[in-house]
């Protein structure tokens, strides 16, 4: 069996975002406990966006960029920085780290929805009943168990991470269809500096850098982690796989990223698995991937030659 090696190593480096970003939960979850999320954000942000900055200067490539690719720029690091991050980690305040991460799977459902209103693609029945049961999934894994019953947690946290998802649709979907002629390496060090520079106002309002001597070596490691890999590396191997793959191809690997999360959680935060998170959690994918048509034959498919 052959298969395309682009496509190949395009699949690589969506897996490895996916895996970043899965942890990426329990990192944010363990760090909140001592800062604000404006504060954990400048901090990221700031660290990758010099990380980034040394990579290009590193590899020779141009920071100049034309005029009219700012405004793509300013889009792109609003909805997939900025706001993203802000959602979701407002959302870890109140929710655990593998809650979020089963939800964010449910971000492909938000692009098919999008492709309906404004792609005007149709609705069929096996599109309709993929759909109905990742919403069953989300109602799961947002309730709380009350002795032998089952009661909606109303929670903002919850509310937060699924409009996270349907933010998370738009960007990918923008920055596939944007077309902006630059590497992947400098479209994200914009995108993390304009991160940056939106969320700087907040930690000077609220004096956020006096809480950081609060930091101990480990959660420090954490923010490296998240400035280094998550606000880095993992948003540019993602845009090096959309280069080569299609936005619904990529979003595929969103199934993965709930067990990377789930895994941390466990190991790192001492997290309890309950059965029904799990179980909410295997509904959305399952959803999701009969929505979207993607099995394990046409993966294969998709990779072969």
């Amino acid at each position: 069996m052959t298969f395309n090696r682009p496509r190949l190593t395009a699949s690589l480096y969506a897996l490895m975002s996916i895996s970043v970003w899965g942890v990426s939960f329990v990192s944010t979850k363990a760090v909140l406990g001592k800062l604000d999320p404006f504060s954990l954000l400048v901090i990221r942000f700031g660290i990758g966006a010099l990380f980034l900055l040394l990579l290009l200067l590193l590899q020779r490539q141009r920071l100049r960029i034309s005029l009219q690719y700012v405004p793509h720029l300013m889009v792109l690091g609003i909805l997939g920085v900025f706001v993203h991050q802000v959602l979701q980690a407002t959302a870890l305040l109140t929710i655990n780290a593998s809650a979020a991460g089963w939800l964010i799977s449910f971000s492909p459902i938000f692009t098919v929805i999008l492709s309906l209103l404004f792609l005007h693609e149709k609705m069929n029945f096996t599109k309709a009943i993929g759909m109905v049961l990742a919403i069953t999934g989300v109602l799961i894994v947002t309730t709380t168990r009350s002795g032998q019953s089952f009661q909606f947690a109303l929670n903002i946290g919850f509310l937060l991470m699924i409009l996270s998802t349907l933010n998370w649709a738009v960007y990918s979907v923008l920055l596939k269809s944007l077309k902006i002629p630059y590497p992947p390496l400098v479209v994200t060090f914009y995108m993390c500096l304009v991160g940056l520079i939106l969320t700087t106002p907040f930690i000077i309002r609220i004096r956020g850098w006096e809480k950081l001597t609060l930091l101990d070596q480990t959660e420090w490691a954490h923010l490296l982690f998240l400035g280094v890999f998550v606000s880095g590396i993992a948003y540019w191997y993602w845009g090096k796989a959309l280069e080569v793959l299609e936005a619904s191809k990529v979003s595929m690997f969103l199934y993965l990223e709930p067990i990377a999360t789930l895994i941390a959680a466990v190991l790192l935060l001492q997290e309890k698995v309950l059965f029904i998170s799990v179980a909410g959690g295997i509904i959305i994918i399952i959803g999701v991937v009969i929505v979207n048509g993607q099995l394990v034959p046409r993966l294969l498919r998709f990779l072969k030659k």
